[in-house]
């Protein structure tokens, strides 16, 4: 029997950074599920329990940004590790949820994808 893959949720919400992350998470073996907001991440959560990790963007449309949801993650489902992103900010762990990790924008696929791996192998 092989291993399950490793389920990540990406939020971002623009379409074409969304798609090109998420093809080569998928590209990497990783089974991806794609939110373009605070609130559809949250739905997504709440009905996919395998998911593993959590990759999002700080700046996006709605009442809650990528660091309200990272926060809100780990407190509803501390299992699920976390990685923000942004073009705008620039972040140290102190201002991130206990154990997740800030990735600058404009990132390499090889750097998300090694961030998520070494996250999860921690855990």
């Amino acid at each position: 029997m092989s291993p399950q893959p490793i389920a990540v949720l990406v939020v971002e919400d623009e379409p074409l950074l969304r798609m090109d992350i998420v093809a080569a998470l998928v590209g990497e073996g990783f089974t991806v599920f794609e939110a373009g907001n605070a609130s559809e991440a949250i739905t997504i959560l709440s009905i996919n329990p395998d998911i593993h990790a959590l990759f999002t963007d700080i700046d996006m449309p709605g009442s809650v940004d990528g660091l309200k949801l990272a926060a809100f993650v780990k407190d509803r489902w501390p299992p699920v590790e976390i990685i923000v992103t942004s073009g705008k900010w620039k972040l140290a762990a102190e201002e991130l949820p206990l154990g997740a990790i800030f990735v600058p924008k404009p990132y390499e696929h090889a750097q998300v994808i090694r961030s998520i791996r070494a996250l999860l192998k921690a855990a």
